[in-house]
């Protein structure tokens, strides 16, 4: 007589569901060894890379009171390893949130399984936003940003960024990058992966073009102004999904999303006209961060431009939507009640031949019979 085997709810090792169940734990496991490197002797230089920012020059003190050297940075190729790190980082915290936070509120609020996943994209990105626009806000404060605007367009050394500002941008590019394996681990439907693909990528290609072309204070006053008003419909939908009735009170929000999109365009134009106001550069060099030149100028405008254009566009399609939706469930029931009188007054009727013809039918016989 055979054996029956047990029924495991745990998948077998290293299969499909397995990685998509614990990608958290091997993915931790993969940072652990960069970590556990910075112990050994003959490690940990190259764990550094991965864990320390790279590219680093020193400056003397240039006041006499200051006894500290000053740090500035600039990009290059070890900052692949870098990003490469906190996009794993990355990826611990999204299912760090998904675990303890979202799928807890999903279990309470009991959503059916279309909500579910757009729930989960909006509480991922809330939280994503709202910790950029602290982080942000504080950075344009320390550097002065806010009270001296014309360092949009000038910082001097013009090839350098300080500790905090290439951290800040290490990791929007990593999380940006962790977007894409979590369309896997997160299941994605197929119909969704072009949408998400392509908002990834114009988030990836903007920052990477202001890290790249040293546009650091000017990305970082877009980014913070585009977080802001992503935060602002994110949480709007949050609202939404716990409660429908919130869809007409939240619909401010659009004003407030036009508003920060001409304001991104007019910060882009009067930071990229103003741009090394001292004339255009001959000789540009964008390696070394010389980009003051008509082409540069024209290219960043265009896609600042074409972003706001596109996001904008897509603002209208989702709010055409919202309205589509609305009108027909508010259609619907309409429908019903028509078709449910009209359906009972054909029975009614139907009723009634039937009980005067089963009410007349005696009398009938009698007058056979008499």
């Amino acid at each position: 007589m055979a054996f029956r085997k047990k029924s495991t709810k745990n998948p077998p090792v290293l299969s499909h569901e397995f990685i998509l169940q614990n990608h958290a734990d091997l993915v931790a496991c993969v940072g652990m060894f960069f970590v556990l490197g910075l112990m050994f002797e003959g490690t940990a230089e190259a764990s550094i890379v991965f864990i320390t920012l790279q590219h680093s020059v020193t400056f003397p003190a240039a006041e006499e009171r200051a006894t500290e050297s000053k740090f500035l940075y600039y990009y290059g190729i070890k900052d692949l390893a870098t990003v490469f790190f906190y996009m794993l980082v990355a990826i611990i915290i999204h299912a760090t949130i998904q675990e303890y936070v979202l799928d807890k509120i999903n279990r309470r609020m009991q959503f059916p399984k279309a909500k579910q996943s757009k729930f989960n994209e909006s509480g991922q990105f809330s939280v994503f936003y709202l910790v950029s626009c602290i982080w942000g806000t504080f950075i344009l404060i320390s550097e002065n940003c806010l009270s001296d605007p014309t360092l949009l367009w000038r910082a001097h050394p013009h090839n350098m960024m300080t500790f905090q500002m290439k951290f800040f941008y290490i990791s929007q590019l990593a999380y940006w990058f962790h977007a894409f394996p979590e369309l896997y681990f997160q299941r994605i439907k197929k119909q969704d992966i072009p949408r998400q693909l392509v908002y990834i990528g114009l988030h990836l290609f903007h920052i990477a073009g202001a890290y790249l072309l040293y546009l650091n204070h000017l990305g970082l006053v877009l980014l913070m102004m585009h977080y802001f008003v992503e935060l602002l419909s994110h949480i709007c939908d949050l609202f939404y999904f716990s409660d429908e009735k919130y869809q007409k009170e939240f619909s401010l929000w659009a004003i407030v999303f036009i508003l920060g999109r001409l304001v991104t365009l007019i910060v882009s134009v009067v930071t990229v006209g103003f741009h090394l106001a001292e004339g255009q550069n001959r000789n540009p060099d964008a390696i070394g961060g010389n980009v003051n030149v008509l082409a540069a100028k024209i290219a960043v405008l265009s896609s600042s431009c074409t972003i706001q254009a596109y996001i904008t566009w897509n603002l209208f399609n989702v709010q055409l939507q919202r309205w589509m939706e609305e009108d027909t469930t508010l259609q619907a029931p309409v429908v019903k009640k028509k078709r449910t009188k009209g359906r009972s007054s054909r029975k009614g009727t139907e009723n009634g031949v039937a009980t005067s013809n089963r009410v007349d039918s005696p009398h009938k016989r009698k007058e056979k019979s008499s």
